[in-house]
C-alpha cells in the first residue's frame, strides 16, 4: 500500500513540476534570446539555464525553509518580486523591444560572455525556470516529508525536468527553422502578453496572500 502510495506522490511532484516550469511556453522566449547567437553560444546559454534552475529549485529544497526563516523572507514579498521581474520581460516582449543579449554585441568577447551568463541565470534560469510558484511548489513537497530519501528523491525528479528542457532547448534552433521568423515574433508577443498576465497573477496572489499572512482578513 506505501508503495502505491509512494508512486502516486512522487507523479504528482513530477506533473506539479512540470506544470510550473512549463519549458514549452518558456521555448519561445529562449528562441528569442539566441536566434542571433552561434550553436555554440546557444548550447551554452540552454545548459547555464537549466542548470541554474536546478541548482536553484534544489537549493531550496534543501535550505529554503532555513533562508526565508534567516532573512525574514514569506513566499507572498517572494510571489511580489517575481511578478514585478516578470512584467517588466513580459511588457519587453510584447513590444518587440530588443533584448539585452542583442544591445551587447559590440562588447568585447569577456564582457559579452559575462552578460550572457547573466542573462542566462536572470531573468531565464529565475524566475522564468525557477520562479516563485516553482520554488514555492518544492518547499512544499519537501516540507510534508522532510527525510532524506524524500528530499533525495524530490530533487532528482527535478533534475529530470531540467534535464528535458536543456535538450528541448538545444532543439530551439531546429524549431525556430520550421516556425520562420515571421511566427517566432508573434509567438513572441503572445508570450509577452501571457508572460505580463502571468506577472499580474503572481502579484494577485502575493498581495493575497500578505493581506491573509498579516491581518485576519480572510480572502
Amino acid at each position: 500500500m506505501k508503495f502505491h502510495s509512494d508512486i502516486l506522490h512522487y507523479t504528482t511532484v513530477f506533473i506539479g513540476f512540470l506544470a510550473m516550469l512549463n519549458p514549452l511556453g518558456i521555448l519561445p522566449i529562449f528562441i528569442g534570446m539566441v536566434e542571433d547567437l552561434d550553436d555554440k553560444t546557444a548550447r551554452w546559454m540552454a545548459f547555464r539555464a537549466s542548470f541554474s534552475a536546478f541548482l536553484i529549485i534544489a537549493s531550496f529544497c534543501i535550505f529554503g525553509h532555513l533562508i526565508f526563516r534567516v532573512f525574514g523572507i514569506t513566499i507572498p514579498a517572494f510571489q511580489i518580486a517575481g511578478g514585478i521581474i516578470v512584467f517588466f520581460i513580459g511588457y519587453n516582449m510584447l513590444n518587440g523591444e530588443e533584448s539585452k543579449i542583442k544591445v551587447q554585441k559590440e562588447m568585447n568577447a569577456e564582457d559579452m560572455k559575462q552578460a550572457l551568463s547573466n542573462f542566462a541565470v536572470t531573468p531565464l534560469g529565475m524566475p522564468l525556470l525557477a520562479g516563485p510558484g516553482t520554488i514555492a511548489t518544492a518547499m512544499n513537497f519537501v516540507g510534508a516529508d522532510k527525510s532524506i530519501a524524500n528530499v533525495v528523491i524530490v530533487i532528482g525528479l527535478f533534475a529530470i525536468i531540467a534535464f528535458l528542457t536543456y535538450l528541448l532547448f538545444l532543439s530551439s534552433k531546429k524549431i525556430a527553422a520550421l516556425l520562420g521568423n515571421g511566427l517566432i515574433k508573434i509567438i513572441t508577443r503572445v508570450m509577452g502578453l501571457i508572460l505580463t498576465v502571468i506577472a499580474i497573477q503572481m502579484l494577485i496572489m502575493g498581495i493575497i496572500g500578505a493581506v491573509k499572512l498579516y491581518t485576519s482578513i480572510d480572502i
